[in-house]
């Protein structure tokens, strides 16, 4: 018998996890149908992608200017808004790659509506974990992790009937792993978009080379795993092979390793539960393998991770004060307003002007979020460059 044919809706489509899972599809284009595809910016590459893979909505951000309405009244597609999109009776799969916390209300509405989410948004499972994963639970919705790290975890724990001791989530380190420390205050925005390992947008590659989003990952590992904050750890592993291990009750640890290649997780997520035949992505090369390195990450040199981290441990409102005073953080750096070593000296100190909520409502959470933002915009104009 023929495999049911999954209809797609890719939320975020022009980004970097966007273009890799229409790479997917494309391989896999009898497995799969594309009914909604979403993007925030960048309306040449999405309508570009909906003359190619034709769905029936389309969502823009930005459709409030002439040129954007006469570009999209162009396609033959129904134009809908992000969260009408998510929940549509005839999407079976949600692919949630918006960056941000934009994507906040599409996965709530997918959720609700009890839809499988393949999910690369994770600030908003960091912001707002509590009440996602209680509205999952109580639709059945299936929340399917998409970072590498995540994915590596969620297929170690596979065919496991009981929880995990303890999760190592794996981190590249970034291009600035060995630097001396008197050298991280020079840092250029070229610098810190060189990534040795990956190929992502621009603010999760300056958070990759600060070790936030590692503190991110900790955070989303939490709610998609159930599992204590303590009981997740961070490995350093310059070589990207290894993405994430688990260790178990009686001693014994899981690994899962593969190439550096966000498609191999998108597959695996949009596939599930099978593993179907590769024959598009290069495997291992055992012959010429090298070393496998572990270190401790260097808090010191490093220091967003532990500020996540406490964040996450803190929990409230103060993991999305950590999203938002990042992001605009990253955002400042990228425009090259302040320096690299500035940004967790800026989330750091709006961290600490926070009041916390301790069981915060989505609305207490979006105003935290704006909070956040004008406040890491006053407290990062006394070191604008």
């Amino acid at each position: 018998m023929a495999e049911k044919v999954k209809r797609i809706a890719l939320l975020g489509s022009t980004g970097s996890i966007g273009r890799q899972t229409l790479d997917v599809v494309r391989a896999l284009h009898r497995r799969f149908k594309v009914v909604g595809l979403a993007a925030g910016s960048n309306l040449k590459l999405l309508c570009e992608q909906a003359k190619e893979f034709t769905p029936e909505y389309i969502c823009y951000a930005r459709s409030d200017n002439k040129a954007a309405r006469d570009a999209i009244a162009a396609l033959d597609c129904k134009f809908l808004p992000l969260e009408e999109m998510a929940s549509r009776k005839e999407v079976d799969v949600v692919v949630i790659a918006t960056s941000g916390l934009a994507g906040l209300g599409a996965v709530l509405a997918a959720v609700k509506a009890g839809k499988t989410i393949a999910l690369a948004n994770k600030e908003s499972l960091v912001a707002a974990g509590a009440i996602i994963t209680a509205e999952a639970e109580k639709n059945k919705a299936r929340i399917l992790p998409v970072d590498s790290e995540h994915s590596a975890i969620w297929q170690c724990l596979r065919g496991e009937k009981q929880p995990p001791r303890r999760i190592i989530l794996t981190a590249s380190g970034g291009p600035f792993l060995d630097y001396p420390p008197e050298q991280m205050n020079s840092i250029t925005v070229v610098q810190a978009l060189a990534h040795p390992s990956w190929k992502m947008g621009k603010k999760v590659t300056v958070d990759s080379a600060t070790l936030m989003n590692k503190g991110l990952e900790v955070i989303e590992a939490r709610w998609l795993f159930n599992i204590p904050i303590e009981d997740v750890k961070v490995l350093v592993h310059p070589q990207s092979i290894v993405h994430s291990m688990v260790e178990f009750a009686d001693g014994s640890a899981k690994a899962q390793l593969s190439r550096p290649d966000m498609r191999l997780p998108i597959r695996y997520a949009l596939t599930y539960p099978n593993r179907l035949p590769n024959n598009d992505l290069p495997g291992l090369d055992w012959d010429n393998f090298s070393d496998l390195e572990f270190r401790q990450p260097d808090i010191k040199k490093f220091p967003c991770l532990s500020l996540a981290i406490a964040a996450g441990k803190k929990g409230g409102t103060f993991p999305a004060v950590l999203c938002a005073a990042d992001e605009v953080a990253v955002g400042l750096f990228l425009r090259e307003k302040i320096g690299f070593t500035d940004i967790p000296r800026v989330v750091d100190k709006v961290l600490q002007k926070h009041d916390n909520v301790s069981s915060p409502s989505l609305d207490d959470i979006l105003a935290a979020d704006k909070w956040a933002r004008q406040t890491a915009l006053e407290t990062a104009r006394s070191i604008l460059k």
